[in-house]
C-alpha cells in the first residue's frame, strides 16, 4: 500500500519501520560474530593456571532496535559489569585482556581478538552495509551499492 508523504518528516515515520528492522537484522549479525569469537576465544585456550567461570563466554548482549533521535538504534556490546567473579580483576580487564588475544592476562599461542575480530568481519569489511543494501531492495527500495 503506498503511502503519501509531503514533508521530511512523514518520510521518517514512514521509513520508521523498516529501518528498524534492517538495523535490527545487522544487530543480531554482529551478536552472532561477537558470539563466535567469544566461543573460538574459549575453545582455543585451557587454561592451567585458573579455573574459569565462563561469565566472558556469555556475556555478550544485543539490545533490539528502537527509534533514536529521528533514526533508529540497536545495541551490542559485551557486559563487563557482569564479570564480576574475578578475583582482583575488573570485568573491563577481562574484555580487554580477550580484545588483546590474552587469556587470564597470560600471552598464549591462540589468540583471537575477540571485540577487533567481530568489527573485522562485519564493519569493517563491508558486510553489514551489504546485508543492509540486500535488505532494503529485498523491501523494494531501490538502493545502489
Amino acid at each position: 500500500m503506498a503511502k503519501h508523504v509531503s514533508n521530511m518528516d512523514e518520510l521518517a515515520r514512514a521509513l520508521q519501520p523498516v529501518m528498524q528492522k534492517v538495523v535490527d537484522k545487522l544487530a543480531d549479525r554482529v551478536h552472532e560474530t561477537l558470539n563466535y569469537f567469544l566461543q573460538d576465544y574459549y575453545s582455543g585456550y585451557n587454561p592451567s593456571n585458573y579455573q574459569r567461570t565462563k561469565d566472558l563466554l556469555y556475556s555478550a548482549v544485543k539490545v533490539d532496535a528502537k527509534p533514536y533521535k529521528g533514526g533508529v538504534k540497536a545495541s551490542v556490546y559485551i557486559d563487563y559489569d557482569s564479570l564480576n567473579s574475578y578475583n582482583g580483576v575488573t570485568g573491563f580487564q577481562v574484555v580487554k585482556w580477550a580484545n588483546e588475544g590474552k587469556h587470564g592476562g597470560i600471552e598464549v599461542e591462540h589468540k583471537p581478538h575477540v571485540w577487533q575480530d567481530t568489527m573485522d568481519e562485519t564493519v569493517n569489511n563491508g558486510e553489514l552495509l551489504r546485508l543492509a543494501v540486500e535488505y532494503l531492495r529485498a523491501q523494494g527500495i531501490p538502493v545502489r551499492g
